[in-house]
């Protein structure tokens, strides 16, 4: 079995810990661990020769292969990168047609990265009774055996039983509370988790069938690609081209051979603070804090604080989200307008929807301190081993200072070996390179002065990650 992890998504919903940059499944909201990393072990949890393979794009994709280096060393399928967002019946196109290579009938399990799965050991037990269905040619949806009249999800509504699964009678929309409570009342509807198992020949032959362009573009675009490092990219001029669907729209809905295995494992798919809330254990007043949180007569309410004190008082239902740079406060009823606030961010030509104050690159990361109109100050962090890019820039010249580790500079025409308490300064227009040649993070402060400090303002001469 192969398990197919689709990580294209941006995760707004979870603003302003989640950013475009770093959305939701790359966080550890719920546990130690991040969703995606909880997601590939599932994935390694369906056998000992289940591999997983994820489909991402061009800005995670170093985040999702160290997560995937880390978990799934010699069980890892490849990465591949969509060009362009196509939603999710193109990209499991891409990871069939890549099954289909080696073995047609493998079977795919795919799954979103950002859900949460509590009940590991039921859920291997749908697996199991779905994967008997594929392995048949059934298309499998799992449907969660919902546990109130929620309005904020699709539904599967159940037909004919047939012994641990059911065939698919319909899918219906998001109801309102009168319908969902009458869903519920019912008993053959369940929520759509937007997990899937079936052959890779089966999913190919069925999206031919109710949607040939899609499948040809992806078929052109595949037959286009290249290896790049730890990923497979496909054509981007034919993947363009596709159509853009949902697996639900482009194949389940139309099938005959749809069936859905009722799923009953603490499924959430973390779509808004209020889900979150919902999922997390709540102290005696109902509210669920985490990091540095004082509260006096608070009740109902999610309190999250990534570094300073919140203190809160007399407040209830309220979601309080602290990062190093934003602070939200919300009723918690209304947490699905979080998009609003990100849309005025957005609006007003800010980068809060986008990055946090500490961004990730492939060899490490930075971090703000200061800034003003001719400076700025930043942390940086360089993996051992880590190389950035031979590079120069045209407005602003650089000063390093070791703070931690050692450090290997190219300076023009010079290379030299700085530790900790040593500095270096790179003049405007010099051709330079940092390299972290030592068994422990390096860590230095970086100020920049000049005249234009944005992160385009960068001529990359030669990058070991491939970018432009």
């Amino acid at each position: 079995m192969l398990a197919v992890i689709l990580s294209g998504g941006s995760g707004t919903r979870l603003w302003p810990l989640s950013r475009e940059a770093y959305p939701k499944q790359f966080l550890p909201v719920v546990s130690d661990e991040t969703l995606l990393a909880e997601t590939i072990s599932r994935g390694l949890a369906l056998g000992d020769n289940a591999q997983v393979m994820a489909i991402t794009n061009e800005e995670h994709r170093f985040v999702v292969a160290a997560h995937l280096q880390s978990q799934a060393s010699g069980r890892t399928a490849g990465i591949i990168l969509e060009p362009v967002g196509r939603n999710t019946a193109p990209a499991i196109a891409l990871a069939a047609l890549a099954a289909a290579e080696s073995n047609p009938e493998e079977l795919l399990l795919v799954m979103p990265s950002d859900h949460v799965l509590r009940n590991l050991e039921a859920f291997g037990e749908a697996v199991a009774v779905g994967a008997k269905a594929a392995t048949a040619g059934k298309l499998v949806t799992f449907g969660v055996v919902p546990a109130s009249p929620h309005t904020g999800y699709g539904y599967i509504r159940g037909g004919t039983s047939h012994g641990g699964y059911s065939d698919v009678a319909a899918f219906v929309e998001k109801p309102d509370e009168a319908t969902a409570q009458r869903y519920l009342d019912e008993g053959d509807y369940f929520w759509n988790s937007g997990m899937f198992l079936f052959r890779a020949d089966r999913y190919l032959q069925e999206l031919e069938k109710h949607q040939p362009e899609m499948l040809a573009a992806c078929r052109k675009a595949f037959s286009e690609k290249k290896a790049d490092l730890d990923f497979v990219r496909v054509g981007r001029e034919a993947f363009e081209a596709c159509p853009d669907d949902s697996i639900d729209y482009a194949v389940m809905e139309k099938t005959h051979d749809a069936v859905v295995v009722p799923l009953d494992a603490g499924w959430s798919d973390v779509g808004s603070w209020s889900a979150l809330w919902e999922i997390q254990p709540q102290d005696e007043h109902g509210n669920v804090c985490r990091g540095d949180v004082i509260t006096e007569d608070v009740h109902g309410s999610y309190i999250h604080s990534e570094g300073r004190l919140i203190a809160a008082l007399g407040v209830s239902d309220h979601i309080i989200v602290e990062t190093d740079d934003v602070v939200l406060v919300a009723d918690r009823s209304r947490v699905q307008e979080v998009k609003k606030l990100v849309a005025q961010v957005k609006a007003q030509g800010r980068q809060e929807h986008r990055f946090h104050k500490k961004v990730h690159r492939p060899w490490g990361t930075y971090e703000g301190i200061a800034m003003s109109d001719r400076f700025q100050v930043k942390r940086i962090v360089v993996n051992p081993g880590g190389t950035l890019s031979l590079q120069k820039h045209h407005h602003r010249a650089e000063h390093w200072v070791v703070v931690k580790g050692t450090a290997k500079v190219t300076r023009g025409e010079d290379e030299m070996l700085l530790t900790e308490d040593q500095s270096t300064y790179i003049p405007l227009g010099v051709t330079h390179r940092l390299v972290n040649p030592g068994v422990i993070p390096l860590e230095l402060i970086e100020v920049q002065t000049g005249s234009y400090l944005g992160e385009d303002d960068i001529v990359r001469f030669q990058d070991t990650y491939n970018r432009v």
